[in-house]
């Protein structure tokens, strides 16, 4: 229906059905056949035969007006559509509680600055919620921090883009527990991210199987508040190690290295598929953060 829409519009700022062929580089018959399956298709005549050469009607005036208004909202699909047009629009991303740290600040900026006609929306939740969403069509892109080897359900795409090493933390102010033992660690009160964390989850069932369950005395989402109390002597935390280095230099803190503890994390890049015109954005993104992930 688009051509033949786009064939009446020819034919109105052309005049006749002759010059409109040659506009389109067709053949005058084509080009009424056209016409008339759009009359067709909308149950009325467009066209006043009464007269000769045939001239719009008043009905088909209409729809030429709207007509224009259709294809330029095609011509807008296509685009949105078109790897190679120029990003517009909004685009959304969802970044885990555990990676939305002050770091994150330079890459979103690059992105304002590299690509000025989009708007960015971010929104910070538990990757689950935030895999929730993206199934849901209300996200574009997901930054999640998550276990080693971690794949999003499919059909969403799932690329690793860095990795890191989970450090137990404590203040430096308590007294030091010697070995430290995995039955010394699970006596000790700590400060986790809430359930739902499957990195918390690998190291409770860890103390869990060397010894009574652990006590966890604060369950934050926010790792500079875990780092604080961690400092305070409020409890001891599981905070990744980049992290730590950019944030904990020159505060009250210590890394304490049980036997046989290596606990890697993921920073993943989760997508629904392809983004079109977008898909510059994205990949722009997944650069910045792995340029802001690299040892």
């Amino acid at each position: 229906m688009f051509e033949d829409i786009h064939a009446l519009i020819q034919f109105a700022e052309a005049g006749s059905v002759v010059r409109a062929a040659a506009r389109l580089h067709r053949t005058p018959s084509a080009v009424t056949r056209q016409v008339q399956r759009l009359e067709a298709a909308l149950g009325a005549e467009l066209l006043d035969r009464t007269v000769k050469p045939p001239r719009l009607s008043p009905l088909g005036v209409r729809v030429v007006e709207q007509g224009r208004d259709v294809l330029k909202r095609l011509d807008d699909l296509k685009a949105l559509a078109a790897k190679d047009a120029e990003p517009t629009g909004l685009f959304r991303i969802g970044v885990s509680h555990t990676l939305a740290d002050g770091s994150l600040v330079d890459p979103v900026q690059a992105l304002a600055k590299r690509f000025p006609k989009v708007r960015l929306r971010l929104i910070s939740a538990l990757a689950g919620e935030l895999i929730g969403k993206m199934r849901a069509g209300e996200l574009d892109l997901a930054a999640v921090m998550a276990v080693e080897d971690y794949k999003a359900p499919a059909p969403l795409l799932t690329e690793i883009v860095a990795t890191d090493r989970m450090v137990i933390v404590e203040s430096s102010r308590r007294p030091r527990m010697g070995a430290p033992t995995w039955g010394k660690l699970s006596a000790m009160p700590w400060i986790l991210n809430p359930p739902g964390c499957r990195l918390r989850a690998t190291l409770l069932d860890t103390m869990d199987k060397a010894g009574d369950p652990a006590v966890v005395v604060a369950e934050v989402h926010n790792m500079h508040l875990q780092l604080a109390f961690i400092e305070a002597g409020h409890g001891m935390g599981l905070l990744p190690k980049r992290f730590v280095r950019r944030f904990g230099t020159n505060r009250a803190l210590r890394v304490v290295e049980p036997n046989e503890f290596e606990l890697q994390m993921t920073i993943a890049i989760i997508r629904p598929g392809p983004l079109g015109s977008l898909e510059g954005v994205a990949q722009h993104f997944r650069n910045q953060l792995a340029t802001m992930f690299k040892p």
